[in-house]
């Protein structure tokens, strides 16, 4: 190697500690960008996933396919260089299906008018974060609700594992049962792929997840299983600003949907993003000795300027997303994590048909290995206080058969405030867990009008 290329590594390295302070936080560039190629591999499914089902909308697929990879890599960078935190975003499960299922398909509006309410919802989220309510409400939660929310984040991933790798599926009468198949095909490699994976990470081989999602992505070939998506390498435009403010104000009737939708978006994606920033955070040691959570404002603010652009390209909300878990535990813990997302959602434009062919056996061991990372928080919730345990407890068991980070959150704050009144522990809770008690509550009260 040349002394130029040498001092030019030196200086881009030197470019890098200054702007992610590595050092400062026990990590390295090529720790970071392996986490952040993990976590893309990961969740990169939703480049398929979203566009897929945004077309029961009416809407194209290649052009939203453009569209949520483009928000993706904005939101991501904004995580990166804002918030220097290591939390990847896209557009979130659940949303997209509440989004063409839900409003278009179920009540009737049209996409257009959907991409509107998805945009409002991103600029109340800027506002509400600007103004300090998001961090708000996660200094509301209560410790032991929030070490809950990391195992059960860690039993919800796992669970999403499972499901993609075809190993559970589901039966009449349970949430799921064991697929009768499991010994063979995805599920087998699968199964191969969380062996192969374990065995990298007890030999403590940097980069285990990765190496172990490439090794299954490989052996699945011979088998069929590992397939070339096929496809064009060139993308197609997005949508641009296709919001339909004129159908809203027809009549009473859309305004009020229109507000409830909104309302509900909101919902569900203030509390993924709430559960996944304690739990990663969490995991990833970066939360303060005073239990918060440092440059939290800003790394709330890149689902918010993301959720907005992704409406104004032509895609449903942007959130942070659980799978970010498995960078973190890769080791990322700072924003060059989310760069390396970023960089390759960008990527993924012009390289969708290779990114298509790997299977979900082969990430699903990453996600399920990951559970087992995740799940450890639970030692540390006080079990014998069972007016602290039954909200952990409910806040765990929600989150993984709702199959709903969210709503495990409710469930947890519900019956916190419930069990410390009745044990007249009532002062031990705050002002501001109460509100958010309340803002629950209405969101019950919604749902039954």
């Amino acid at each position: 190697m040349s002394a130029r290329k040498r001092e030019g590594g030196f200086q881009r390295e030197k470019s890098m500690e200054k702007l992610f302070k590595l050092k400062e936080k026990g990590t390295t560039v090529r720790t970071e960008i392996t986490a952040g190629i993990t976590t893309f591999m990961t969740m990169a499914y939703i480049l398929a996933v979203t566009p897929m089902i945004l077309q029961a909308s009416g809407m194209e697929f290649a052009r939203t396919f453009t569209a949520t990879a483009i928000a993706s890599a904005i939101a991501c960078a904004v995580m990166g260089f804002l918030a220097n935190l290591p939390f990847a975003l896209s557009a979130g499960m659940g949303l997209n299906t509440l989004f063409s299922y839900t409003v278009c398909v179920g009540m009737g509006y049209s996409w257009k008018w959907a991409l509107t309410a998805v945009f409002v919802e991103g600029i109340i989220f800027i506002v509400m974060t600007l103004t300090n309510i998001r961090e708000a409400i996660i200094a509301s939660i209560p410790a032991n609700i929030k070490k809950a929310i990391g195992a059960g984040i860690g039993f919800f991933i796992a669970y999403i594992g499972l499901k993609n790798a075809g190993l559970v599926v589901a039966n009449e009468g349970t949430i799921s049962a064991l697929n009768p198949e499991w010994y063979k095909g995805p599920s087998a490699l699968a199964l191969v792929g969380v062996v192969i994976t374990g065995i990298l990470l007890v030999k403590k081989v940097r980069g285990a997840l990765l190496i172990g999602m490439l090794i299954t992505t490989v052996i699945g070939i011979p088998f069929g299983i590992t397939k070339y998506a096929g496809g064009s390498f060139l993308p197609e435009a997005p949508y641009l600003f296709e919001f339909a403010f004129d159908e809203i104000f027809v009549d009473a009737k859309s305004i009020m949907d229109f507000v409830v939708i909104i309302f509900t978006f909101l919902y569900f994606d203030m509390f993924d993003t709430v559960g996944t920033f304690i739990a990663c955070a969490e995991k990833a040691g970066i939360v303060g000795e005073d239990g918060k959570i440092p440059r939290a404002k800003q790394g709330l603010l890149a689902d918010a300027i993301g959720t907005t652009v992704g409406a104004s390209l032509g895609t449903s909300t942007i959130t942070t997303f659980a799978e970010t878990s498995a960078g973190v535990a890769e080791g990322g813990k700072t924003g060059l994590t989310a760069i390396t997302v970023g960089f390759f959602f960008l990527i993924s434009l012009f390289l969708e048909p290779l990114f298509g062919s790997i299977p979900s056996a082969a990430t699903a061991p990453a996600l399920i290995v990951v559970g087992v990372m995740m799940v450890t928080s639970v030692k540390e919730i006080d079990f014998e206080d069972y007016s602290e345990a039954i909200p952990a407890f409910l806040t765990i068991l929600f989150m993984v058969c709702a199959s709903s980070i969210s709503d495990g959150i409710m469930f947890g704050i519900l019956s916190y405030v419930v069990v410390k009144g009745f044990a007249g522990k009532a002062k031990e809770v705050s002002v501001l867990t109460y509100v958010l008690a309340v803002l629950f509550l209405l969101k019950v009260v919604i749902a039954l009008l």
